[in-house]
């Protein structure tokens, strides 16, 4: 007897991405921030110095999307653009100290998100399912990678 998948597994997924991203959208409001930029923010906190057009692929966002984002941005004080030392037409984004507290923040407030999420499992429980879902999405990156011969299926990691 083979073990059938559960038939609502991938709309499950999808409505509990959804309500993810409206909760974060609703926590982040208040301290002026959409979760967009918040992505922006935490991608460059890891990875400083990133060109535009890296950000964009590590993102999966359009350039000029992406563009309206960084304007934004560097209007509050938040990011800059520097310019490239071996290449005159990139620029590279750099955080501004003005982002450091935002970001201490956002952190707060991803605890929040997660603790929410994870209301009713006990910290093994909530373990397991980190590691299953890592064991899905390595399943469903392979499966790409099998498929389209694309070697750089990245993640989005959006904060």
């Amino acid at each position: 007897m083979t073990n059938q998948p559960n038939p609502q597994f991938i709309f499950a997924l999808f409505e509990l991405s959804r309500l993810i991203r409206l909760h974060a959208d609703h926590k982040a409001r208040p301290l002026g921030i959409t979760r967009a930029q918040w992505a922006v923010l935490a991608k460059l906190e890891r990875t400083e110095g990133l060109k535009q057009s890296e950000l964009a692929d590590l993102l999966e966002m359009q350039p000029i999307t992406l563009t309206r984002l960084i304007d934004r941005l560097c209007d509050n004080g938040l990011i800059e653009r520097r310019s490239d030392a071996s290449d005159r037409r990139a620029k590279r984004l750099y955080l501004m100290p003005a982002a450091r507290p935002l970001l201490n923040q956002l952190a707060l407030l991803r605890g929040e998100i997660t603790t929410t999420a994870l209301a009713g499992l006990d910290a093994a429980e909530a373990e397991r399912l980190v590691a299953q879902l890592e064991t899905i999405k390595d399943n469903v990156r392979n499966a790409i990678q099998a498929g389209s011969g694309d070697h750089d299926v990245r993640e989005s990691g959006h904060g």
